[in-house]
């Protein structure tokens, strides 16, 4: 999570904010007497959110108005870093409440985020359109332009970044521009607001119960026992299917029962299209505001604003980019489709295979195909020793360890908490870990901070770092077991996690995760790479009741799986890039069907039957509430990457290799501070290339 600097966009404001009662005594706003400065989450109550972010914004205005009536000549200490330091209880604070508003939320919650994301759109605005402080901004930047400036890297990245922010927050516009862009602004950090909202609400919606025991009997027993205790959880006899990952994907997977998984394709696939959940009208508001921002800016589409400022540049870039790994897959994935389904048939199925029928048939071919399955795997993937496993990993790579401590304080009993030292000793980060679904959370995994790196005085404050996962929950007779695709989601943000625990440098708003979003994906891609690597899982994949270790010959037929389907699942990750490139690069706002678009964006796509009345954009999260607008297609990218990167590790011949780990922790600990593409070459020698990634999938 980048820090809230005072140029941010309306939306980026609306992501980070809180608020307390009485404030002297506002546990959010006192000085924390806690290890390592860590959040008192047991003293902080839902009425004191509101009352401390009216305090932090006053305080944010003061430290501004102190800025602008400097009566020194404008310098790069006096104004830019300045900003830098601004708001520093604001930042505090909003990274306590909008990171808790994600993973354990309720409707207060949600009425107070509500609330304040008015006034923070409104400071966001107030800053990035105030002249005066412009006036500062650009004298300086003017001053590094005619080389009067002495500033090291970090320097001229904050520089340039604050004063592009200003640009492209409306600085430049003229005042009745300017009142428009406030409009535009504030709306959409309501919209994206709702949107997040109904889709979590959508999600929670909707349940399954069975009560007839001859459905669920061919389920193996772990898909039974997390039914079950869904079920006992919600007060229901027999067995639920919720819309939750843990519970969805297991019966999609293993059911036969086709009628009951074509009633929950269906549901998964209209939430946030109905009644007052219904995101349709949502998404055609946001995408028409963010296309008149653009414009009012003076760009033909958002997605031409967006992809300036991002690693690759430019909407043809990307396009282009899509279009040579669609046109490089898109016949291996009708092949990967025609394999599935003429299996099928030989099982006895008949008709067309539809897409609730996908993954129960792929499960079984894959089964048949390499003799694996999640159900032989899993008890090999017991969640405290996958836990261990992305520790050991993070030690052989980066020397580091994680201990769990019991005096710091967490805001869930399921959360964990980790002090992550160095191999010197060094404490490099407080790490929280939350790993099961419930209500209070937000679909998905990701890795944010309630703080980041930044260096006051000489003094580096280290960051506090989280990582959400919605994996399958244990049951009253056995541990939580993960998934493949689990353990690999772990593996993924714990690659988000150590470019956190590993920043370095002055300002919060360049270090860690602060990085261009078509970047960011990198440090999180290279690690899934280790998931089938034999000489990783025998150091500690180890079955949870007999602790006998992986066979080889499991362990042989994982690795040989491990570009199963391929081809049809990159076709998939392109079709939400595609979705998204389509939705933001209008050039006039959309008054037609909402569906019918999404259907015309993703026909190059398309090798499944399409259902008429579904779709994937209303509960679309990533790039219509989550920050990956104009942006998804930077899964895909940072693929590209880290096959790139990781074959650096092969070619040394070790999956270990201390000589890769060291060049790639330095690409790591520099987050934001240099062009991402200059910090990659540095590290690996040259400009990566699509090949790497389509070599990598062995197509055939």
């Amino acid at each position: 999570m980048k820090k809230v600097t005072l140029f941010m966009s309306a939306l980026t404001m609306a992501l980070v904010g809180c608020g307390g009662n009485d404030i002297a005594n506002n546990p959010l706003v006192k000085e924390w007497n806690t290890p390592y400065q860590t959040p008192p989450f047991s003293e902080i109550k839902l009425k004191h959110y509101e009352p401390a972010i009216d305090y932090a914004i006053e305080l944010n205005r003061a430290d501004i108005d102190a800025i602008v009536n400097n009566p020194e000549a404008p310098t790069f200490e006096n104004t830019i870093v300045a900003m830098e330091r601004a708001g520093e209880l604001l930042g505090r604070v909003t990274g306590v409440f909008f990171v808790l508003n994600n993973c354990d939320t309720n409707d207060q919650m949600q009425q107070i985020a509500n609330n304040i994301t008015p006034k923070l759109t409104e400071l966001g605005n107030d800053v990035s359109l105030n002249p005066e402080l412009f006036k500062r901004v650009k004298a300086v930047y003017e001053q590094y332009q005619r080389g009067e400036l002495k500033l090291d890297q970090e320097d001229m990245t904050l520089l340039e970044d604050t004063y592009k922010g200003f640009v492209r927050s409306g600085a430049l516009l003229d005042g009745k521009q300017q009142e428009l862009y406030r409009q535009y602004t504030t709306e959409l950090a309501q919209l994206t607001l709702k949107f997040g909202q109904n889709a979590l609400a959508a999600t929670n919606a909707f349940a399954l119960n069975i009560t007839d025991e001859a459905k669920v009997a061919e389920l193996p027993d772990f898909v039974k026992a997390g039914l079950a205790a869904d079920a006992k959880a919600r007060g229901e006899q027999g067995w639920t299917v919720t819309l939750q990952a843990p519970s969805y994907g297991p019966f999609m997977t293993y059911s036969s029962q086709r009628d009951l998984k074509e009633q929950l394709y269906k549901a998964y696939n209209t939430r946030g299209m109905m009644d007052e959940n219904n995101n349709l009208e949502v998404i055609r508001r946001i995408t028409e505001l963010r296309l008149k921002v653009a414009q009012l800016l003076g760009y033909k589409s958002y997605a031409d604003y967006v992809l300036e400022e991002k690693m690759a540049e430019s909407s043809a870039r990307v396009n282009g980019f899509l279009k040579e790994l669609c046109d490089a897959t898109l016949n291996y994935a009708h092949k990967d489709v025609k394999a599935v389904t003429e299996y099928a048939q030989s099982l006895g199925f008949e008709g067309e295979l539809m897409p609730w029928d996908w993954g129960y048939y792929n499960e079984k071919y894959k089964e048949a195909k390499y003799s694996i399955s999640d159900e032989q795997i899993k008890p090999y993937l017991e969640l405290s020793k996958a836990k261990e496993a992305v520790f050991l990993l993070a030690g052989k790579l980066y020397g580091l360890t994680f201990t769990q401590v019991d005096n710091i304080d967490t805001y869930h009993p399921e959360a964990t908490v980790y002090e992550v030292k160095d191999n010197n000793g060094e404490v490099m980060a407080i790490l929280y870990l939350d790993f099961f679904p419930r209500e209070s959370k937000r679909a998905g995994a990701w890795m944010t901070e309630f703080r980041g790196v930044k260096t006051v005085n000489g003094v580096e404050q280290r960051p506090l770092v989280q990582l959400v996962m919605n994996f399958t929950k244990p049951t009253a007779d056995t541990p939580s077991l993960l998934t493949f695709d689990e353990f690999t989601t772990f593996l993924h943000e714990f690659g988000h996690g150590l470019h956190g625990i590993l920043a370095h440098g002055k300002y919060e708003s360049l270090n860690g995760t602060a990085v261009k979003r078509d970047f960011v994906e990198l440090p999180s891609q290279i690690m899934e790479n280790w998931a089938t690597e034999k000489d990783f899982l025998n150091l500690w994949a180890k079955h949870y009741q007999t602790g006998e270790d992986m066979p080889a010959e499991l362990i042989e037929k994982l690795v040989a799986s491990k570009n199963y389907l391929a081809a049809y699942f990159t076709i998939r990750q392109l079709s939400f890039g595609m979705l998204d490139m389509a939705w933001h690069s209008i050039t006039e706002p959309y008054t037609g069907e909402v569906l019918a678009f999404e259907q015309q964006a993703v026909a190059p796509t398309q090798v499944l039957p399409v259902v008429d009345g579904t779709a994937m954009g209303p509960a679309f999260t990533h790039i219509f509430s989550g920050g990956y607008a104009a942006g998804y297609y930077g899964y895909k990218w940072a693929e590209v990457l880290a096959a790139d990167a990781y074959s650096y590790f092969i070619e040394k011949n070790d999956i270990f290799s201390q000589e890769v780990a060291t060049k790639f922790r330095a690409l790591l600990e520099q987050g934001g501070h240099k062009h991402p593409m200059e910090l990659y070459k540095e590290f690996r020698g040259h400009e990566p290339q699509t090949k790497a990634l389509i070599d990598q999938m062995n197509l055939n």
